[in-house]
């Protein structure tokens, strides 16, 4: 008889739940997060796991790499998507290992994507990256402020990440507590720009972009790392059906609650990839600064509405755009997405 396993994972340990094929409840288990205790535990059914699900938690990898090496055919819930039962009184780890279990015995578990392990690596260390960066960016907006504070001056985020020379020390000569402050800073900065420098020299050489991606390098704005980023971030094209479900996937379709033409609400606004917004973000602003067909689309935006509207729809537009680059695998052509 098939059976169905659900696993509520937590840091130390989880709680394994089993349904037969009529959704009766034939066994649970809590266990320390242990590879051979789980595989021993899903080996002592006596039936056939028709499938086991793993809520999409922080640390899912390593248990569902475990389950599919060892033959499972896996199944990673979106917690976002689940609807707990309202009725319910009580409820705890071994319930919700039995819901998720429920959930797809009925066929109606929101699954999310299992993103290739042999790739998974480079793409955390290209978000390391962006951890990195970000930063950086707050200490040199500290070092900004210090010297607009006590000199009355600006100086340029550029001048403050150049590692040949020093241009900041200048602006404290006379006062040894602000120099320490300026010198703490700028070792600071270096030191994370070094890493940075190394992270991006390091995922090119480890991870050059697909032949279906190799076209991502003529949206305007797109350089080597928010290639990279996009690319990684974005996984199999094929996943997403059609452009808007991308669109939504990089978090660039407003979340809206209409009813009769009236606005209800909104939903969860997080929903998507953070770094695929985040790119295509950075895509936008930079294609307006370089490019003059770029920057003639994002004025008539700007006659119509404000700034981050105007941003936000750029970004919108690129995003689209690169769907269908990496779907069909084609260059960027700007008369057609921006011509008049």
């Amino acid at each position: 008889m098939e059976v169905y396993a659900g696993i509520d994972l937590h840091a130390n340990n989880n709680c394994l739940g089993v349904v037969d094929a009529h959704g009766k409840r034939i066994y649970r288990k809590k266990l320390p997060n242990d590879p051979e205790l789980i595989l021993g535990a899903l080996g002592s059914l006596s039936s056939e796991v028709e499938g086991v699900v793993v809520e999409s938690t922080f640390n899912w990898y390593w248990l569902v790499d475990l389950l599919m090496d060892a033959g499972y055919k896996v199944h990673l819930a979106n917690p976002a998507a689940i609807q707990r039962y309202s009725g319910l009184k009580y409820s705890d780890d071994a319930h919700d290992a039995y819901w998720l279990a429920e959930l797809l015995r009925l066929g109606i578990l929101p699954t999310g994507y299992i993103y290739p392990k042999e790739h998974r690596a480079v793409r955390d260390l290209l978000r390391k990256r962006s951890h990195l960066v970000r930063l950086r960016t707050s200490l040199i907006l500290s070092l900004q402020g210090i010297v607009a504070r006590n000199r009355g001056k600006k100086i340029k985020a550029g001048d403050i990440k150049i590692l040949s020379e020093d241009r900041v020390s200048i602006h404290f000569e006379g006062n040894e507590d602000l120099a320490l402050a300026g010198q703490v800073s700028k070792e600071a900065i270096d030191d994370l720009t070094r890493k940075i420098v190394k992270i991006e020299a390091f995922t090119e050489r480890k991870m050059a972009l697909r032949a279906d991606y190799r076209h991502l390098h003529t949206v305007p704005g797109v350089g080597r790392v928010l290639g990279l980023t996009i690319a990684l971030e974005t996984g199999e094209i094929s996943r997403f059906a059609k452009v808007g479900n991308y669109s939504s996937y990089c978090r660039k379709v407003p979340s809206r609650w209409m009813s009769n033409d009236k606005y209800k609400g909104k939903g969860n606004t997080k929903n998507g990839n953070k770094y695929l917004s985040w790119a295509f973000s950075e895509a936008a602003e930079l294609g307006r600064r370089f490019y003059p067909e770029v920057q003639t689309y994002y004025n008539r935006k700007l006659q119509k509405t404000n700034r981050m509207a105007a941003h936000t729809a750029l970004a919108h537009k690129l995003a689209r755009a690169s769907y269908y680059i990496m779907r069909d695998e084609v260059p960027f052509d700007m008369d057609r997405l921006f011509g008049s």
